[in-house]
C-alpha cells in the first residue's frame, strides 16, 4: 500500500531512464550499466499496455515502496482510453488487518528503542487471507483482467507474470519523505522504525518471494522513475544475468550524508549533487541494497542485485557458492571524513551473537584501506595496554547520560594513517576512522550492526543524538586486543607474493577471523589474472584508469576509485594500464 503523492527526500536525482540524459564524467561514474544488446528494453506505460492487451490476463507482482496507486492509474487510464473494459483486483484488499500484522511481526522488531530486530521467519503468504486471495476469479465479461500489488502471484491466476522492482536506495528516499509505508500498513512512521521493519521483515519476505518467482517472470518493470517506466522481457533479463555472471561488471553505487561526513566524494565525483551537506558513505558494493543496471538502445533498467544471486550464484561465487548461497559475502564502501569528523567509537558483534540476536548468517568483520588522507589523518584501533573495562564503561555511560566529552585516547589507541595502509578490524575490536580520511572499507557483507559507544557528543543531521549501544558493545568487546598486540596483529604488514617484469603482487594479509583476503596488484602495462573459480572484487587505488577485459571479450574501463566485480566463472581477465604512472589495484577474494 502506498501514499498517493510521490515524494522523495534527497538532493540526489532519480537515475535517468535514458543514457543520453546522463552527464558522462571524465572520472568516476555513478551510473554504470551492462549492455543487453539492441531492442531489449522498452519505455513507457503505452508499450507495457500493448503487452497486457496481447495477454488479456496478467498478474502484476512487485516490491514494497512502489507507487502502486500511480501505476494502477496509468495502466487503467490507457487501457480504458483504448476502449477496453478492465477488471482490476488489488492484492492489498486481501491483506490481514493492520492489528493482525502488527501482532505477527512484533516478535521480529526488537524493543521499541532498538535500531535492530531479528530477521523474520515469516513468509509473504502469512500477510494475507490466503484462501480469500486464492478464491479471486477473473471476470469473463471484461476484456482485460489484472491482479496487481505485492503478493499478487499468490492468487491462483494462471497468467503472464509482470514483476515491478524498485531499487532500495530509491525506496529509502521515499521512506524518508514519508511517501510510502511498510508492507501492509496504511500510514508511514518515523524513518528509523520503518527502516528496521524493512530490513528485518519486509525485505526478507519479499526477497524470498522474488526468489520463488525469478525464473517465471515474463516482464521486469523498473518503477523508480518520476515519469514513466522502463521494462524488459524476463527471458532477456535472465540471459543478461547469465552473461553478467561470467563477465566483468559494476553494481550501481549510491551515496548518503551523515553526521561525520566529508567532502572528498563531492569533490572527486562530479555527478553527485553538490547541494548535499556532505557524503558520509558510498555503497560501492553492499549488495543487499545495491542494484545492477542493464542498458539497451540507450534505455536503462535497474534490478536489485539479488536477481543475479538468485539465478547465478554458482557462476558468481564459484567454489564458495555452497557456503554462501545467495549471499554475496564481500562488501566495498567508502567512509568519507575529509573535512568532516570522526566516526563513532564502535565495535561489531561476534559470529554467535549476530546469529543468535539478529538472525544473520555471517558477521561484520572489517578492514580499513586508506585510499586517500591528509597528513594528520588517524585511525582509532585497539585498547591501551592499561585498559580497565569497568572504568571504560563507567566513562562511556557517564558521557551518554550527561552529554559529556571524554578523553577517548586514555582508553583507545590512535594510529597515524597513510595512503595504502590496511587496518584489520575483526569482530569485537574497538575502532573508529578519524577525520581527514577516505577509507575504503573492505568487509564481510553485514553492514548495520555497529555498536556505538561514544559519538563525540554530537547530533545527527536531523538534530537528534545517534543511538548509543554500550550494553551490546560490552557483550562483544575483546579487551585482549590492546597494547603492542594491536600493532602486531591489527595493522597489516604487506609482503611481496611474487613479481616478474613490470608486475608485482603484494599480499596484504588479513586477520585469521576474516574469511576474505586482500592482494594489491601493481603494474605498468598489462597483467592477466586467473580467477581459479573464486570471485574477485577490485578497485583501482592508484593511477588514472585501467581497461579490464574478461575472457568472454567484454571490456570495461575503470577510473580511479571505481569498484568492479569479476565472477568466478569469468575464468580469467586482463587489465591494461591506461595512465602514465604505475597502476595499483586492490583485489579482495574469499580465502
Amino acid at each position: 500500500m502506498s501514499i498517493e503523492e510521490p515524494m522523495r527526500k534527497t538532493e540526489q536525482e532519480v537515475m535517468p531512464g535514458l543514457t543520453s540524459k546522463i552527464n558522462q564524467p571524465q572520472g568516476y561514474d555513478i551510473y554504470p550499466y551492462f549492455s543487453l544488446g539492441d531492442h531489449q528494453v522498452f519505455n513507457g506505460y503505452s508499450s507495457l499496455c500493448d503487452y497486457i492487451i496481447e495477454q488479456k490476463t496478467v498478474v502484476i507482482d512487485g516490491f514494497v515502496g512502489v507507487y502502486w496507486a500511480r501505476l494502477i492509474g496509468a495502466i487503467t487510464d490507457k487501457l480504458i482510453a483504448a476502449g477496453f473494459s478492465v477488471n482490476l483486483v488489488e492484492s492489498s484488499v486481501y491483506l490481514k488487518s493492520e492489528s493482525e500484522l502488527e501482532n505477527m511481526i512484533s516478535p521480529f522488531l526488537g524493543t521499541e528503542d532498538s535500531v535492530w530486530g531479528t530477521k523474520t521467519t515469516l513468509q509473504l503468504s502469512d500477510y494475507f487471507d490466503l484462501s480469500a486471495l486464492s478464491d479471486v476469479e477473473k471476470d469473463s465479461s471484461a476484456d482485460i483482467n489484472i491482479i496487481i500489488g505485492c503478493g499478487a502471484s499468490l492468487s491462483n491466476w494462471k497468467a503472464a507474470l509482470i514483476y515491478v522492482d524498485l531499487p532500495k536506495n530509491e525506496l529509502q528516499h521515499r521512506m524518508s519523505a514519508g511517501s510510502i509505508c511498510n508492507l501492509g500498513m496504511n500510514q508511514p512512521h518515523e524513518s528509523t522504525e520503518m527502516y528496521k521493519r524493512f530490513y528485518f521483515v519486509d525485505w526478507v519476505v519479499l526477497n524470498a518471494h522474488k526468489k520463488t518467482l525469478i525464473n517465471e517472470i515474463d516482464v521486469f518493470v523498473d518503477a523508480q522513475f518520476e515519469e514513466g517506466i522502463n521494462w524488459a522481457y524476463g527471458k532477456d533479463i535472465r540471459n543478461g544475468l547469465t552473461k553478467m555472471s561470467s563477465s566483468v561488471f559494476r553494481a550501481r553505487p549510491w551515496f548518503a550524508p551523515g553526521a561525520w561526513g566529508g567532502q572528498w566524494m563531492k569533490e572527486h565525483m562530479p555527478q553527485l549533487d553538490r547541494n548535499e551537506v556532505n557524503y558520509a558513505w558510498s555503497f560501492e558494493l553492499i549488495v543487499p541494497e545495491n542494484g545492477i543496471v542493464f542498458e539497451s538502445d540507450g534505455l536503462l533498467l535497474e534490478l536489485s542485485f539479488d536477481a543475479l544471486m538468485f539465478t547465478q550464484n554458482k557462476n558468481v561465487l564459484g567454489r564458495h557458492a555452497a557456503q554462501f548461497g545467495d549471499e554475496f559475502p564481500i562488501r566495498f564502501d567508502f567512509l568519507d571524513t575529509f573535512d568532516g569528523g570522526n566516526l563513532s567509537i564502535q565495535c561489531h558483534p561476534s559470529l554467535k551473537y549476530i546469529q543468535d540476536e539478529f538472525g544473520e548468517n555471517i558477521t561484520q568483520d572489517e578492514t580499513y584501506y586508506i585510499l586517500d588522507c591528509k597528513a594528520n589523518a588517524t585511525v582509532y584501533l585497539g585498547f591501551q595496554e592499561d585498559i580497565n573495562a569497568a572504568e571504560f564503561r563507567e566513562a562511556l555511560e557517564n558521557s551518554n547520560l550527561n552529554n559529556k566529552e571524554i578523553d577517548i585516547e586514555k582508553y583507545v589507541q590512535v594510529h597515524q594513517a597513510k595512503k595504502h595502509d590496511l587496518f584489520l578490524i575483526p569482530n569485537g575490536t574497538v575502532h573508529s576512522a578519524g577525520a581527514e580520511n577516505l577509507v575504503l572499507e573492505i568487509s564481510a557483507t553485514p553492514y548495520i550492526f555497529t555498536f556505538k559507544m561514544y559519538d563525540w557528543v554530537r547530533l545527527d543531521l536531523n538534530g537528534k543524538p545517534r543511538p548509543i549501544n554500550i550494553d551490546h558493545a560490552f557483550k562483544n568487546l575483546d579487551f585482549s586486543r590492546k597494547g603492542d598486540r594491536v600493532k602486531q596483529e591489527l595493522i597489516c604488514k604487506p609482503s611481496v607474493l611474487f613479481e616478474h617484469d613490470d608486475f608485482t603482487c603484494y599480499h596484504l594479509p588479513t586477520h585469521p577471523d576474516h574469511f576474505y583476503d586482500v592482494h594489491r596488484l601493481e603494474f605498468d602495462h598489462v597483467v592477466e589474472v586467473q580467477t581459479e573459480n573464486v570471485c574477485h572484487v577490485l578497485m583501482l587505488v592508484e593511477g588514472t584508469a585501467i581497461t579490464v577485459e574478461s575472457a568472454d571479450g567484454h571490456r570495461m574501463t575503470f577510473p580511479f576509485a571505481e569498484t568492479f566485480v569479476i565472477p568466478a566463472a569469468a575464468g580469467s581477465y586482463k587489465m591494461t594500464n591506461k595512465g602514465t604512472q604505475r597502476a595499483k589495484v586492490i583485489k579482495a577474494f574469499l580465502k
